[in-house]
């Protein structure tokens, strides 16, 4: 036996003043936030307030099941299917298209110290990191029902303005994940293949990109199951899909139409749910 203390090496607990300052901030902050948006948490919970909900929702049943609107609900439903496909294709494309420039030089430049560049090289390959990076910020930072809109002006009212809100946001979401995915990867084959005087791209590409390859479909299929739900909600503002259909039945008071609208939205979000997360298992089984 050594005679080092049994608890030797196991951090302490922080202490209980430091626990109970960052619990009363914690709830300051909580306290704040309700205050500020003018919250009620017991407002919701009286007799008046739920009285008026459940007279709402008595309006959703029964749900509408004539057989000319279970037709629209079903053409609206492939509809937002194929905005999220679209929207998902181009915001892959679009993220895959920036992550080379958006990755940092000790990624693409590992392993390149014989190579030299001038100053000016130098400068253009900063210029063009903080360029895409910047890209990507506006590109998420702009919600997807702003882009729907701005696109609705740009190529009028349809699905088409859904997929191109979608995908250039997600395109900002995507891009973020991928080029933190491709950060984290392994050094030394990127190396390996610079260290054999191998240009930049070429290392970056068979030397990063296979490593991240599994988890850059992860995330590429996860970012499909959200769009799904963003989709049905681009309708609002006429980019198509179940949206439209459920801001038309809003209007016009007719909740019947409405139940049988979520209905039909519940039943897609979780079938691609299910099929993306097969989908996911899949793949990265193959990899």
């Amino acid at each position: 036996m050594s005679g080092a203390e049994p608890n030797a090496g196991i951090p302490g607990r922080p202490a209980t003043r430091e626990r109970w300052v960052w619990l009363g901030g914690l709830g300051a902050l909580l306290a704040w936030s309700f205050s500020a948006a003018e919250g009620e948490i017991w407002g919701i919970f009286t007799s008046e307030a739920l009285g008026q909900a459940g007279e709402y929702l008595g309006n959703f049943w029964p749900p509408a099941v004539e057989t000319g609107f279970l037709a629209i609900a079903f053409r609206a439903a492939a509809e937002t299917l194929a905005i999220s496909i679209g929207g998902t294709a181009i915001a892959a494309a679009g993220a895959l298209a920036l992550l080379y420039f958006a990755s940092s030089e000790d990624m693409i430049g590992a392993g390149g110290e014989w190579e030299s560049a001038s100053p000016r090289h130098r400068a253009a390959r900063r210029v063009l990191h903080t360029a895409s990076r910047a890209a990507l910020n506006m590109f998420r930072t702009i919600p997807e029902i702003v882009w729907a809109i701005f696109f609705v002006f740009a190529v009028g009212l349809g699905a088409f303005a859904g997929v191109l809100a979608l995908g250039i946001h997600n395109a900002g979401v995507m891009g973020k994940l991928y080029a933190e995915t491709v950060e984290n990867v392994q050094r030394g084959p990127v190396e390996a293949l610079r260290a054999g005087g191998t240009p930049r791209f070429t290392a970056f590409a068979y030397g990063a990109l296979p490593q991240a390859s599994s988890q850059l479909i992860a995330y590429t299929l996860y970012r499909w199951e959200v769009n799904i739900r963003a989709a049905a909600i681009l309708g609002f503002v006429g980019a198509g899909g179940l949206g439209q259909q459920m801001h038309i039945s809003i209007s016009l008071f007719l909740e019947s139409r409405l139940a049988t609208l979520t209905i039909a939205t519940f039943i897609l979000v979780n079938a691609v749910d299910l099929l993306s997360g097969w989908l996911r298992r899949k793949l990265e089984a193959s990899f």
